[in-house]
């Protein structure tokens, strides 16, 4: 693992020009210290998919995942669903059932049975895109 190190400049960026008296840095940052908490927990996987879109989270992205997070109704989760991962917005019923709810109108709610073969991963923590 590398431990690069990048300036972290004080400003916010603003959008609209510029100022020369920005050009200061006060830390440096070092992104992986930043987006994760439990290394031993942690784990980042690539986005492939439009189910998320609303919530943030495109294809390409890499989302950082922790299975050491209790898991909360309405938390963004990875799942193991019949053999397969997906990444959802869980809902937690008043009956105990549970949901895995897509942040885009296009994609459908997917109730979980007592049939499926479902294993929650972990929580989603944060997200990581490059532009170019």
């Amino acid at each position: 693992m590398s431990n690069i190190t990048i300036p972290l400049f004080f400003e916010s960026v603003k959008a609209g020009f510029p100022s020369p008296a920005d050009n200061y840095s006060e830390k440096v940052l070092d992104l992986h210290s930043f987006m994760v908490n439990r290394p031993e927990a942690t784990f980042f996987l690539r986005v492939g998919g439009f189910s998320m879109k609303n919530a943030g989270i495109f294809p390409g992205d890499i989302i950082v995942v922790d299975r050491s997070i209790e898991v909360k109704d309405n938390f963004i989760i990875v799942a193991a669903l019949n053999g397969d991962l997906t990444v959802k917005r869980l809902k937690i019923l008043k009956n105990k059932k549970v949901k895995l709810v897509p942040e885009n109108p296009e994609y459908k709610e997917i109730n979980i049975s007592e049939s499926d073969e479902f294993v929650i991963w972990g929580v989603v923590t944060g997200v990581v895109r490059k532009i170019i």
